[in-house]
């Protein structure tokens, strides 16, 4: 089986790569052009696997060369991860997201259908649902995005769906959460190392990397993004899934592809939710760090709360979480910041 991951060396993409690996005899190519994506997860991965995994440098607006691997390879399946994914950033620049997320994800799309790779797994978002009127949200709730991230991936999802109606290619659109943590498969000496998987950024904004980045001192305080909205301490309430459990669940959506060969979309979470003051006081627990968080005005873009029901995953699939533990999730994250900021 051989298995393309575009944005194979990012956060989310490698840690999925590493659960395929480990699980299956997939032989896996990943496409990656290292703008976000680090060689430090490819070189784990080669490390662990060496001879099933395989780097190719490329953007995916590379068309022509995008097109000579597919030909190349005969995939039997594409993993999609490759995409810009800052909401605050697609509120101030939305053009780079339609272009990169809409745009070149619909020529990527209409490449696989011209060479004939039957599967994709896509990497979508919660932020679909915009401001949902009810948690935890399914995924037959209204899809009325609030920020250019969620409306450039919920194009892509339009694209899918009319795509499969007309040709012999089906998908599952993943509709993640807060994703957070660091492999739970890392070593002592890996994090003694820093050569483990784990969340690796040029510039944090996701609440648990920057709380880990301030509990091991390498940010002298973090903001808390308002305190007035409509939940029981004023800050915002997110699903937090642990990045193993995400990357099983790829596994377990490919495997539903493989039997049922036919097209779904499952929200990717915990059916629970925690507010951005309970996550810090979370990580200051785990870490022993009482580092400073002070109140900001709050983004634009940001829902109040945002739960996933993960009831269609779990009914429709073999996935089953094992991390659902807030404080393990902080502990993986801090563990990881720690071991590269000691590095």
């Amino acid at each position: 089986m051989k298995l393309l991951f575009t944005g194979g060396s990012g956060y989310i993409g490698s840690h999925t790569a590493y659960e395929f690996l480990r699980q299956t005899d997939a032989q896996i190519i990943i496409i990656d052009d290292l703008s976000t994506g680090f060689i430090q997860n490819f070189d784990y991965l080669n490390q662990k696997f060496p001879s099933r995994v395989q780097l190719i440098q490329a953007n995916l607006n590379d068309l022509e060369k995008l097109d000579q691997i597919m030909q190349a390879h005969h995939f039997d399946a594409v993993i999609h991860f490759a995409a810009s994914i800052i909401v605050s950033e697609s509120v101030s620049n939305p053009l780079k997201y339609y272009l990169n997320n809409a745009l070149n994800t619909t020529n990527f799309i209409h490449l696989c259908v011209q060479n004939h790779i039957p599967k994709f797994l896509f990497s979508s978002t919660a932020a679909v649902y915009g401001e949902p009127s009810i948690n935890p949200v399914t995924e037959e709730c209204l899809l009325n995005p609030i920020n250019p991230y969620g409306s450039s991936k919920l194009m892509s999802e339009q694209v899918l769906k009319d795509v499969s109606k007309v040709h012999d290619f089906t998908y599952i659109a993943l509709r993640y959460f807060n994703v957070a943590g660091a492999n739970i498969h890392n070593t002592e000496e890996e994090l003694k190392h820093s050569s483990g998987l784990g969340q690796r950024s040029l510039n944090a904004t996701h609440l648990i990397k920057v709380a880990s980045e301030c509990a091991i001192g390498k940010r002298a305080k973090m903001s808390i993004y308002g305190d007035c909205y409509p939940t029981q301490d004023g800050t915002c309430i997110r699903d937090y899934i642990h990045i193993n459990d995400l990357a099983t669940a790829h596994l377990s959506a490919f495997k539903y592809l493989q039997t049922h060969k036919q097209s779904d979309i499952f929200n990717v979470g915990y059916n629970r939710g925690y507010s951005v003051k309970e996550v810090i006081e979370t990580m200051k627990e785990v870490s022993g760090v009482d580092f400073c968080a002070e109140i900001d005005h709050p983004r634009d873009g940001d829902p109040a709360i945002l739960i996933a029901s993960n009831e269609r995953l779990i009914s429709h699939t073999d996935w089953k979480p094992q991390y659902d533990d807030l404080k393990l999730i902080c502990k993986s994250a801090y563990e990881w910041e720690k071991s590269l900021w000691m590095k």
